[in-house]
C-alpha cells in the first residue's frame, strides 16, 4: 500500500513563496515519477508540476513555470515543490502524485492534500 503525506502548506502573503514535502512509503519510489496537482473550490483539479524516477525530466503548467520547482530526494522518498512569487490565485488544496509513466503520464496514487491559501 502506497502512502504518500503532503506536508508544508499555509498561509502566505502574495509574493511570498512556501515549500511543500511529499513524503512517500514503500521502497519503490525511486522507480515513479511523482506529481503535484492543485484544486481550489468549484474547479476542477489540475497538474502543476511532473517530475520522472530519475529527476531528470520535468514538467509545469504554464501558470505555474518559472515561479515553482518540483525536485525529489530518492534517499529520503520526497518529492518537493518550491513556490515562489505566490499569487492569489494559486490558492488550492494542493495534492502529490504517484505517476504510471513519466511526468506528463497518469497518476494513480494520491496524497490527502495540504491547504495553500496567498493572500492579496
Amino acid at each position: 500500500q502506497v502512502q504518500l503525506v503532503e506536508s508544508g502548506g499555509g498561509l502566505v502573503q502574495a509574493g511570498g513563496s512556501l515549500r511543500l514535502s511529499c513524503a512517500a512509503s514503500g521502497r519503490t519510489f525511486s522507480n515513479y515519477a511523482m506529481g503535484w496537482f492543485r484544486q481550489s473550490p468549484g474547479k476542477e483539479r489540475e497538474f502543476v508540476a511532473g517530475i520522472s524516477w530519475s529527476g531528470g525530466s520535468t514538467s509545469y503548467a504554464n501558470s505555474v513555470k518559472g515561479r515553482f520547482t518540483i525536485s525529489r530526494d530518492n534517499a529520503k522518498n520526497t518529492v518537493y515543490l518550491q513556490m515562489n512569487s505566490l499569487k492569489p490565485e494559486d490558492t488550492a488544496i494542493y495534492y502529490c502524485a504517484r505517476g504510471v509513466g513519466g511526468p506528463n503520464g497518469a497518476y494513480n496514487y494520491w496524497g490527502q492534500g495540504t491547504q495553500v491559501t496567498v493572500s492579496s
